[in-house]
């Protein structure tokens, strides 16, 4: 299997449950956050869902450009934004040319670049990254009165 097969595949997979956890926010207690410092639960919802919007975007463009959006005041929002959006970033990821992952592509933050990663390196690390907010906001679950989806096996939520 090539990278890009490889990349697609574990895309694939971690996409059904990215969207289970986001849809566990409950709505009136989304304002969440662990820490004074940390994101809230709809902030880290939608830090994931840009992150696969401006990825597919960058790479296809060359240069990744981080801008800021403000964060919808509802998960619903959030949500359908992802449902819009993440079987069509798919099939752009599918028909995009090897040479665009294997060639540099520029991250810019606030016209600035921070970054120059070949295009697999930015897709890897946009996908580590938003593990690890899934991550993040699965342990804001329970303490926000709901469930917590099983993952990478089951949840001790789901097998009751």
């Amino acid at each position: 299997m090539d990278e890009k097969a490889l990349y697609l595949k574990l895309w694939e997979k971690e996409g059904p449950v990215t969207r289970k956890v986001i849809s566990r926010i409950p709505e009136h207690r989304s304002n969440y956050r662990a820490d004074p410092k940390a994101r809230n639960a709809r902030e880290i919802a939608w830090l994931m869902v840009r992150e696969e919007i401006l990825l597919v975007d960058g790479l296809e463009k060359g240069v990744i450009a981080w801008v800021e959006e403000p964060t919808p005041t509802t998960v619903k929002e959030i949500l359908d934004t992802y449902d819009r959006h993440h079987d069509e970033l798919t099939r752009r990821l599918h028909r995009l040319e090897v040479a665009r992952f294997e060639a540099q592509v520029p991250f810019t933050y606030q016209g600035q670049e921070v970054m120059k990663e070949t295009g697999y390196g930015s897709a890897w690390g946009f996908l580590f990254d938003q593990i690890h907010h899934r991550g993040q906001l699965s342990t804001y679950l329970r303490p926000m009165g709901s469930t917590v989806p099983a993952i990478y096996g089951p949840s001790a939520d789901e097998s009751m």
